[in-house]
């Protein structure tokens, strides 16, 4: 095993997650009161869990977190809010639209990752432990699909 290079992947996606985690808290939040909020909390929430399990993991394989590399990535995710999104001010469809879709992304790297990990079984992660991440992340991925694809619909129908 190569630690320099699986320090260098979980950082990456550990910094990922810690994006990800506020992405969801404010998308949430702009979404509060309607079908969308309630699927981001809830997201918020399983994302920030996959981030303190992949910390954990990290700890057990005796590395530890790049908070460099997370504070940047919390830092770009704060820079990501000033992207135009067809409007001078407020929310609108398309930030809706993208948002999920960034998640959407994001979610299928986590689930990358955690299939990644589970081929390398000589890391010592139970593979039981990985099969519960993976299933999450599925989930997480199915859930976001049927509302980036109604997000899409409410966002492109009005062009």
């Amino acid at each position: 095993m190569n630690r320099r290079l699986l320090a260098t992947y979980l950082n990456d996606h550990y910094a990922a997650s810690v994006a990800a985690v506020q992405l969801a808290r404010r998308a949430a939040a702009s979404n509060r009161g309607n079908a969308y909020g309630e699927l981001l909390a809830t997201l918020a929430s399983e994302i920030d869990q996959d981030r303190h399990a992949l910390g954990l993991i990290m700890r057990r394989l005796g590395l530890r977190t790049d908070r460099a590399k997370a504070a940047a990535a919390w830092g770009a995710e704060k820079l990501g809010r000033l992207k135009l999104n067809g409007q001078i001010t407020g929310y609108s469809p398309l930030s809706r639209l993208e948002e999920l879709e960034i998640l959407a992304l994001g979610v299928h790297g986590k689930l990358l990752l955690w299939h990644a990990l589970r081929r390398a079984v000589e890391h010592g992660i139970p593979e039981s432990e990985l099969d519960e991440l993976i299933k999450r992340a599925q989930s997480q991925r199915r859930r976001l699909e049927r509302q980036r694809l109604r997000a899409a619909d409410e966002a492109l129908s009005e062009a």
